[in-house]
């Protein structure tokens, strides 16, 4: 082997960081070393991997090819070092992305619990859209994610975890707001504000109208459930929100929701994993916690997602 793990580590921080300087810091190395490393590293695969654009480092083509390689060879090689000591398994650093709903009203109590259970577990989460999700657990970016809805790539493996729907919001002085039900008719002629292409509420949506509105006026999306919440609340728009993000401003009395029988948005929140990843012990144990979260709501009859009747 003419490369070293060392040598890949250093790649994969340069390449999340797109600077030496941010990696040397991160890995507790001197800009200088960080700079043979790659270099050597350059040499031996006779590739470039990085085009210098200004202050960043950006992956070149062969860089792109090489981060998931080298990303799924680190992740294995700490998997291999944590197994020869079972009195640290459950111990490191975790990357985890999520979908909005789950980041915001989810992952705050489970991280909490785990931090209290497990306080050598390290749990790093960004928060993306659903294809973004994807696409990180993909490039192995991230150990776990958290997706809405459907993900039919076969290297994904994907376990439900919750389920809850949307529901089509409105402010409370919405012509619609009045009416005991609203008609596939009545939403086709209204101005909506959506989430973007790519995120999981989005398609949800999307495929709960397909067949039964033939087109939608989609007057701004937004990659925000607040901003969303905002502009319906303060002018003339409907929108379609997971309930847990809309239970709250209705109860407020700052939005309603509107009574559609003829859409049918119930949705998932599901795990995400590569289908090819090793055994991994953290992420058996933050899917523990996550199922023992779910029981225990259930049991206090104060499940948040088991909405059915709920809107």
């Amino acid at each position: 082997m003419k490369y070293s793990l060392k040598q890949l580590a250093v790649f994969d921080a340069v390449a999340s960081l797109e600077s030496v300087s941010a990696a040397s810091r991160k890995l507790s190395l001197t800009q200088s070393a960080v700079s043979m490393s790659l270099s050597q590293l350059e040499n031996v695969l006779d590739r470039p991997l990085f085009i210098r654009q200004g202050n960043r480092l950006i992956l070149s083509h062969w860089g792109e090819w090489l981060r998931p390689k080298a990303k799924k060879l680190l992740q294995d090689a700490q998997q291999i070092e944590l197994g020869l000591h079972d009195e640290q398994l459950i111990s490191g650093q975790f990357e985890l992305c999520s979908s909005q709903t789950a980041a915001e009203h989810l992952l705050p109590d489970l991280i909490s619990k785990i931090d209290i259970d497990f306080p050598e577990l390290r749990i790093d989460f960004d928060v993306k859209n659903t294809k973004k999700v994807i696409e990180g657990i993909l490039h192995y970016e991230y150990q776990l994610g958290i997706i809405e809805g459907r993900c039919d790539d076969n290297r994904i493996h994907q376990e439900s975890w919750i389920d809850d729907h949307l529901v089509v919001i409105a402010s409370p002085r919405h012509p619609f707001a009045r009416h005991e039900t609203v008609s596939l008719a009545q939403l086709e002629q209204a101005r909506w504000v959506l989430r973007e292409e790519g995120a999981g509420t989005r398609r949800i949506f999307d495929a709960a109208i397909h067949g039964l509105i033939e087109h939608i006026n989609v007057w701004k999306d937004y990659e925000s459930v607040s901003v969303l919440k905002a502009m319906v609340a303060r002018g003339n728009y409907l929108s379609a929100v997971p309930y847990l993000d809309a239970k709250r401003d209705v109860a407020a009395g700052t939005l309603t929701i509107l009574n559609t029988p003829q859409l049918n948005m119930s949705r998932s929140l599901s795990f995400i994993w590569r289908t090819d990843a090793l055994e991994n012990p953290l992420r058996d144990c933050v899917l523990a916690e996550a199922r023992r979260m779910t029981r225990r709501l259930q049991r206090e009859q104060k499940n948040p997602f088991d909405l059915q009747g709920s809107a």
